[in-house]
């Protein structure tokens, strides 16, 4: 949707706002998570600025040319744009580029293939779906897939004109725990076909309800309506996503 842009500043003041408050929240959380310091906070908002200026430049992130950005997306949760941490990290960087392009059962193939059968659905679905593709085994990165993830998830919706996924004080239980299950399907097994549908409706209407208008900033022309309802249909749950 021409005129979607990142709400950055808002985006800013609810993962703040978050941050102040994670610990509490992890303590209800059945896997705990790392503590969100300044690093972790700081590089995430990078990231979203990222995001922001792919969709400022009309950049199509899934396409086949472009997929070194969805590889920068996580060197950037990681690193940041500082350079000597890039540096440091110089090793752990090209393995997650190898694994990145050539992870025999997973890989960035996997998740573009994924979203092009899927075009036809609603922004909602191909969001998770994706997001669901890159957590589950094999994960596409070493290291930082539930914020690169979340990331990805928010380009496909803005792109589409819907409000990107941010982390909020509201959202985070229920985020957390059923990416965790996720962590623990793999891509490859019989499993997720049995799971996937489920995992992909469950995400797909957590998308829909805890995502916030106030983090996209849109030109005056209305949200276009989903192009497909959102209802699970019938035979969805006997095939893959």
């Amino acid at each position: 949707m021409a005129g979607c842009r990142l709400n950055l500043d808002a985006i800013a003041a609810s993962l703040r706002e978050l941050q102040r408050a994670f610990p509490r929240i992890n303590e209800q959380l059945q896997s705990r998570r790392d503590r969100l310091d300044d690093a972790v906070i700081g590089n995430l908002l990078i990231g979203y600025d990222f995001v922001d200026r792919a969709l400022a430049d009309g950049v199509d992130l899934l396409a086949f040319g472009n997929l070194k950005h969805i590889l920068e997306m996580n060197t950037l949760v990681l690193c940041g744009n500082d350079r000597e941490a890039r540096l440091g990290s110089a090793r752990h960087i090209e393995a997650t580029a190898q694994r990145f392009w050539d992870y025999s059962g997973g890989g960035i193939r996997d998740v573009v293939e994924w979203h092009e059968r899927h075009r036809g659905e609603s922004a909602w679905r191909r969001a998770a779906g994706v997001y669901i593709r890159v957590l589950s085994e094999p994960q596409l990165y070493i290291e930082g897939n539930h914020r690169t993830g979340a990331l990805i998830m928010s380009y496909l919706l803005a792109r589409d004109g819907r409000p990107p996924f941010v982390l909020t004080v509201e959202n985070a239980a229920g985020y957390f725990d059923p990416s965790t299950l996720v962590t623990r399907t793999s891509k490859n097994g019989a499993t997720i076909l049995f799971r996937m549908p489920r995992l992909k409706r469950y995400f797909a209407d957590y998308l829909k309800t805890q995502t916030d208008p106030k983090h996209l900033l849109v030109d005056a022309s209305p949200a276009p309506l989903a192009r497909e309802s959102d209802q699970a249909t019938p035979s969805e749950a006997a095939v893959q996503g």
